[in-house]
């Protein structure tokens, strides 16, 4: 039934007398989403793979990190059939380790288990760990994705082509709700004793305690699962499961607003998904679901049917865990998907770590920042330091004081991340300077001429949103 359609068949019914009424106390029917071009959402259950609720569910959408579920999805196929193991010690390679955040952080040449890789991918979403696993299991992430794409056309997945094992922006790497919804389900089918590793809460590591981006599996509402995603393109991603007296239902919403948004519409779409359930199970005849949620407001406003917008930066899972605004692919994706892939190489080998750092953050990601300046007095050089924007030196500091949010090998990513950071916290820095500056080959991405104050707090709300920091006093 097109939203057309149901339009006039609601409004026949209300001219007729006849009025679809919300349950007592539940709000009254409202658009969702319609001035949202990035809004797509779907609501399945689980076990027999009934479509509950959709919504734009075959639009074309950015999948941002959920694309790292198929990435987990063929690392279980190749534990299964014994290719790898979770012992493992997999090398990360100078691509791997140059991968904009949010990422684990290790060096070029340092080497990680297979185990702990899946768990960084899994709960911390790192970017530069998908593409590890990528070069182990297919020998190159080119590689790799063309067997992502070949595997999602034979669950079904039929508009869905993957070129980033992590999902960092690229236009040509489109997804849409229900695929996503049909890659949740068989990766519980098929591989249910690994898929653990996409419900777990948190992960110890390196002396360091990493919580999982899905902030609704510690709800208690029976959430297990499976992953988030954010990039500027895509909005706030969810695919979510939930297992409520012995049924599961799984529900994707695509191109949030924000996490908080996002979270609270995913657990209104599974409230009602598991109110049909009960009220089935109760003996109610409820045989279009669909209509159940469209009394409670859901998708009932006309279809805008937009364009997909270009990615053009990353903001890794809007998590607050870190990123980068770094451009990726521009061009104008392909007017139809690819029908057949070249399958990767039977050859596995592991990539040599031997050319020079492109982007490493440091050794031990605890404590990045403070690791990398030392006790936090060492002096610029002047030499090294850029030119500020014409803004910037014309604004009188306000103080001496500096906060660091990163430290990087290429100063292009330590100025992108700068921003990306005064965009995302416009409200603590509106005083700050923007200044990279180059010791020892580290560019430290700074905001400076604050007060004592004015940085404490700035620290303290990046802390919050889990964004590395340090507050560095006057030298």
């Amino acid at each position: 039934m097109n939203a057309a359609f149901r339009r006039r068949f609601l409004a026949a019914l209300v001219l007729g007398g006849v009025v679809l009424t919300p349950a007592l106390g539940a709000p009254p029917p409202v658009a969702q989403s319609s001035d949202n071009s990035r809004y797509a959402s779907i609501v399945v259950d689980a076990s027999s793979g009934e479509v509950l609720f959709s919504r734009f569910a075959d639009a074309r959408r950015y999948p941002a990190s959920i694309t790292k579920v198929m990435t987990l999805y063929l690392v279980f196929e190749a534990l299964e059939s014994g290719k790898v193991k979770l012992t493992d010690n997999l090398t990360v390679s100078p691509r791997a380790a140059s991968q904009p955040p949010s990422k684990l952080g290790l060096a070029a040449g340092q080497s990680i288990s297979l185990d702990d890789a899946m768990k960084a991918t899994a709960v911390r979403s790192a970017n530069d760990m998908a593409v590890v696993l990528a070069e182990h299991i297919g020998g190159s992430e080119a590689q790799f994705t063309a067997r992502m794409t070949a595997k999602a056309k034979e669950l079904g997945m039929d508009h869905t082509r993957f070129t980033t094992a992590n999902g960092l922006p690229d236009t040509r790497q489109a997804t849409t709700a229900r695929d996503l919804s049909i890659l949740s389900r068989a990766v519980m089918r098929d591989y249910p004793q690994y898929y653990r590793y996409l419900g777990l809460h948190d992960w110890y590591f390196n002396g360091r305690d990493y919580r999982n981006t899905n902030g609704l599996l510690a709800t208690g509402r029976g959430y297990d699962g499976i992953k988030t995603g954010f990039t500027n393109a895509s909005g706030y991603n969810l695919a979510a499961s939930s297992v409520r007296d012995g049924k599961r239902i799984i529900t994707i919403v695509m191109g949030g607003r924000s996490t908080a948004s996002r979270n609270a519409h995913v657990a209104e779409l599974m409230d009602t998904g598991f109110e049909v359930q009960r009220r089935r199970g109760q003996g109610e005849r409820i045989q279009v679901a669909q209509a159940f949620f469209e009394q409670r407001g859901y998708g009932i406003s006309a279809d805008p049917n937009p364009p997909v917008e270009y990615a053009s930066a990353s903001d890794e899972d809007g998590e607050g865990v870190g990123s980068t605004a770094v451009a990726y692919v521009a061009g104008p994706p392909p007017a139809t998907l690819p029908t057949e892939v070249t399958p990767p190489p039977s050859a596995r080998a592991t990539p040599r770590a031997s050319a020079p750092v492109q982007r490493a953050e440091a050794r031990t990601p605890e404590n990045l920042t403070a690791s990398l300046n030392g006790g936090s007095s060492t002096r610029r050089s002047t030499s090294a330091a850029p030119a500020r924007s014409t803004r910037d030196a014309a604004r009188a500091p306000s103080g001496r004081w500096t906060v660091q949010v990163g430290a990087f090998r290429e100063e292009a990513v330590a100025r992108d991340w700068l921003n990306d950071v005064s965009r995302r916290f416009r409200t603590q820095f509106t005083d700050a300077q923007r200044d990279v500056q180059n010791a020892n080959g580290w560019y430290r991405s700074r905001f400076t001429g604050m007060t004592e104050a004015a940085a404490q707090a700035a620290c303290e709300t990046l802390s919050e949103r889990r964004v590395t920091c340090m507050v560095i006093r006057p030298s």
